[in-house]
């Protein structure tokens, strides 16, 4: 990185495809509502390897308490219904032929609970990579100092500017956890 900006802006960026990253977590954790996004992060063994899902097949929303896979391959019906009965989303799916249905049972407290500790998982390794990108654009910063492309002050003002992205990083994602524990605390 030749300059401040471009390693700011990379932290920038970084930083938000984090968020984005987080957020597309969160959408695949329900919260009682059954909605396709909930099967994203499945992979299924097909033709001997992980494929996402939504490869395999069409999913499908026919009503508020159920999913539907419609599998494209007859062969892979087997690993579709494996690959949801043994996901973290404790679902049961009802294998008819090529189409998998699965019902979305209500939530129990005990399993929103376990969810929102699976939000609180995926907000605390978002943290990480949030401090992981700051840790990368300060040794940009020393770069700079030690090729003497930067003076003192300005290295301390730009680690002061890659502080306050991280710090509203973190803050968002703070928000982001505080606002789906309490949908899916929602009852």
């Amino acid at each position: 990185m030749s300059d401040f900006s471009e390693i700011k802006n990379d932290a920038k960026t970084r930083m938000d495809k984090t968020l984005d990253s987080l957020r597309a977590d969160f959408a695949g954790l329900r919260a009682g509502r059954a909605h396709a996004s909930l099967l994203d992060g499945i992979m299924v063994e097909a033709y001997g390897s992980l494929t996402p899902i939504s490869q395999v097949g069409t999913v499908n929303v026919p009503d508020p308490r159920t999913l539907s896979v419609s599998v494209w391959d007859k062969s892979l019906a087997k690993s579709v219904e494996k690959a949801l009965r043994e996901s973290d989303l404790g679902l049961n799916p009802v294998s008819d032929g090529t189409l998998i249905r699965i019902p979305i049972p209500p939530l129990s407290e005990e399993r929103r609970k376990e969810l929102v500790k699976v939000a609180g998982k995926y907000t605390e390794q978002n943290k990480v990579a949030i401090r992981n990108i700051r840790r990368d654009a300060l040794d940009g910063i020393k770069k700079l100092k030690k090729d003497n492309l930067i003076s003192e002050d300005e290295e301390k003002r730009f680690e002061n500017e890659i502080q306050k992205l991280t710090d509203d990083a973190i803050k968002k994602i703070d928000e982001m956890l505080e606002n789906k524990e309490k949908d899916i605390m929602q009852v």
